[in-house]
């Protein structure tokens, strides 16, 4: 997987070498977390907390519910994280807090297990950042990387391994300068320990995206994909398993790809190469391989009902693909809304769009397009009031079913999508 990362610092998006040297700024945050999303997660990190000179939370927030971003810097209690995850973060990453027990540099288990006990092994990141100090080995450091612990990277990676999900690993002396990436830590990380590793600091090529993945690690971006030097659709490419994907040593290299709606009904499977995949982002619709005429296939291409990509996310083995789709119209050949069933699955987010597409669009005689805010809100109230004096069981279902339409027009009208409604459900579920 590629990560490619949200650094902040003073309100704007910034890139640091060696994290002191400001190198370049952006402002447009929310827009570069809803294009990276579509290659992999993104890592939002506050460099204004880790470093203890203030915070960017108001920044931050709405990255949370724009993509599916992992946030770390200046994270130090599991209440913190508890409420980073109940507005949206998938992960979070721990620093600086994980290496001080008291007034000593050494592995703080014991905070360690109230974030495992707050969040959740399967939800913790732990950064390993760590500088070089001769003869192949590599110190921990913290506070941004301006003080040294004297713990060593590899056994410090081994004392957290129980409580994390995952690795950071960050090659302090080479982050920010894209002169590559230091292989030698990372081979020895990912010989010392089972769970997933993330490496960063100084990946500037493609060929070192790919020598990373089949050390099974995934990699984070930063100045080499600001700069230009590394497309994310380039990135995300090489670090799938095109090797494992080849059936024999003559073979073409092909990937299978499950293609999703938004509310996660499956619409279709096919097969996927380089090719199809640098169109599919290209075109910003599903492309694939067909593998009876041995050619590029997009999906769509005649009848109109393309796949318009959101977003794509490889497997666990990086050997497969999941691609989140808006389809245009069925999916199937037969005219079946998908490959695997007659029907299209009626949800929340499927009456909304039918009551937003009357309004759009009023067709003679629709009741829904005479539903203005007065008339809406009226509703509301009294069906409300049927679902509570409703007595039996086929009674509740009909009045709720009333409730839920109207309610669904009221935030329609009011521009609210169904999507930020479960959001907010989740995020009361998550505190």
């Amino acid at each position: 997987m590629v990560i490619a990362s949200i650094d902040v610092q003073g309100g704007k998006v910034v890139q640091l070498k060696q994290g002191s040297e400001l190198v370049l700024q952006r402002d447009n945050p929310e827009e570069l977390a809803a294009e990276f999303d579509r290659y992999g997660e993104v890592a939002v990190i506050d460099l204004d907390a880790a470093m203890g000179k203030g915070n960017n939370a108001d920044l931050i927030k709405p990255l949370l519910r724009t993509a599916q971003c992992r946030v770390g810097g200046g994270i130090r209690t599991p209440e913190q994280a508890r409420e980073l995850v109940s507005l949206g973060a998938q992960k979070i990453i721990l620093g600086s807090s994980v290496f001080r027990t008291g007034g000593e540099f050494l592995v703080n288990k014991t905070f360690l297990e109230a974030m495992v006990k707050a969040i959740g092994r399967e939800r913790i990141i732990v950064a390993v950042d760590a500088k070089s100090v001769g003869s192949g080995n590599y110190e921990i450091v913290v506070d941004g990387w301006k003080t040294p612990t004297g713990l060593d990277l590899i056994e410090s990676a081994k004392a957290v391994e129980p409580y994390v999900s995952e690795l950071l690993f960050t090659c302090v002396d080479r982050e920010g300068t894209m002169t590559g990436i230091d292989l030698g830590p990372v081979k020895k990380l990912r010989e010392a320990v089972s769970c997933g590793i993330t490496a960063a600091g100084g990946v500037s090529t493609l060929e070192e995206i790919e020598s990373l993945a089949a050390l099974n690690c995934d990699v984070q971006l930063g100045m080499a994909l600001y700069t230009g030097k590394i497309k994310l659709a380039d990135a995300f490419i090489a670090s799938l398993n095109w090797k494992k994907a080849a059936s024999s040593e003559n073979a073409a290299a092909l990937l299978p790809v499950i293609a999703q709606s938004p509310d996660g009904q499956v619409l279709m499977t096919g097969f996927t190469n380089r090719e199809a995949l640098s169109e599919t982002f290209k075109r910003g619709s599903l492309c694939f391989h067909s593998r009876t005429r041995n050619k590029l296939w997009m999906k769509g291409e005649s009848s109109g009902n393309t796949l318009k990509l959101l977003h794509l996310r490889a497997d666990c083995d990086r050997d497969a693909i999941l691609a989140v789709v808006e389809p245009a119209g069925p999916v199937c050949h037969t005219g079946a809304w998908t490959c695997f069933e007659t029907g299209r699955r009626y949800t929340w987010e499927y009456l909304q769009a039918i009551i937003a597409e009357r309004f759009r669009n009023p067709a003679p005689g629709s009741y829904t397009a005479t539903l203005d805010d007065e008339l809406v809100r009226e509703k509301v109230l009294e069906e409300a009031e049927e679902v509570c004096t409703a007595k039996t069981h086929d009674e509740i279902v009909w009045e709720a079913a009333d409730l839920l339409y109207f309610t669904t027009a009221l935030i329609t009208r009011s521009g609210v999508e169904v999507g930020e409604v479960l959001d907010e459900l989740d995020r009361r579920h998550k505190k």
